[in-house]
């Protein structure tokens, strides 16, 4: 670690996620925040904090359906099965944008959702998914990390947020899940068994009982709460890259 690093470190430690209280959760389709940040929304959320899950984007080409089904009513199917999985976390103030599955929609479009969401439920902090790794391909997941993380750093700015025809707001963090660099780990110990139920319950139509995706899924999110455990001496915990605002502009070695 350079001096640089270790002078950051001190003049602006990295924020923690539950000193928060006001959190948007973004998700590019209706099951991903479940899957990178399930279990620390049901921990927020039973803590009395106020949560908002943002869904970017309709999921109507998700798998799990006969051949030849229409693009539409497979978006109904799984906005009804987000309800149910927002629901069983306990996440009241759940949001679509309803946009294209598939990467079929403007940047423009997905910009000034996002803004106008921030805007209207003035989070503090704002989870997205990682789009700087490495082996993420998915153009949705991309974009919506990508636009996440600007405007969490725009937010504060009234004329910027302005031109997205929404509302200033006090962003304070990003967290970023699905990432392969974790700097803050939130311990859930007692709740991933919730998780699961939040994904392979509530959506069932993406991980039919006794497929390989969801054996496969099941035992990732087993070890990787594992790991993160052992990391943050927690015994079970999800992982996220947290950048504070002072982080987000100006500051490479932030990304170290």
């Amino acid at each position: 670690m350079s001096i640089t690093s270790i002078a950051l470190h001190l003049a602006a430690p990295v924020p923690r996620i539950e000193d928060f209280d006001r959190f948007l959760f973004i998700g590019p389709h209706p099951d991903d925040i479940e899957i990178g940040a399930g279990a620390t929304a049901a921990k927020l959320a039973r803590a009395g904090k106020k949560l908002c899950f943002l869904i970017c984007t309709d999921g109507c080409f998700g798998s799990g359906f006969p051949a030849g089904t229409d693009p539409e009513t497979v978006a109904v199917h799984r906005r009804r099965e987000a309800e149910h999985s927002a629901a069983l976390l306990g996440v009241q103030d759940l949001r679509f944008l309803d946009l294209s599955d598939g990467g079929f929609y403007s940047s423009d479009d997905l910009t000034r959702g996002i803004a106008q969401a921030i805007g209207d439920f003035q989070p503090e902090l704002i989870f997205a998914p990682d789009p700087r790794t490495i082996s993420e391909c998915h153009t949705d997941h991309l974009n919506v990390g990508e636009t996440a993380m600007r405007l969490a750093c725009f937010a504060p700015y009234g004329g910027i947020m302005a031109g997205y025809g929404a509302k200033a707001a006090q962003v304070q963090t990003l967290a970023l899940y699905m990432t392969a660099h974790p700097n803050r780990y939130v311990s859930v110990r007692g709740l991933l068994e919730l998780q699961h139920r939040a994904i392979f319950d509530c959506h069932a139509s993406q991980f039919p009982d006794g497929s390989p995706e969801r054996r496969s899924l099941e035992l990732y999110l087993k070890l990787r709460a594992a790991d993160f455990g052992l990391r943050s001496l927690s015994g079970c915990a999800e992982g996220f890259r947290v950048l504070g605002s002072t982080h987000m502009h100006c500051v490479p070695e932030a990304g170290l």
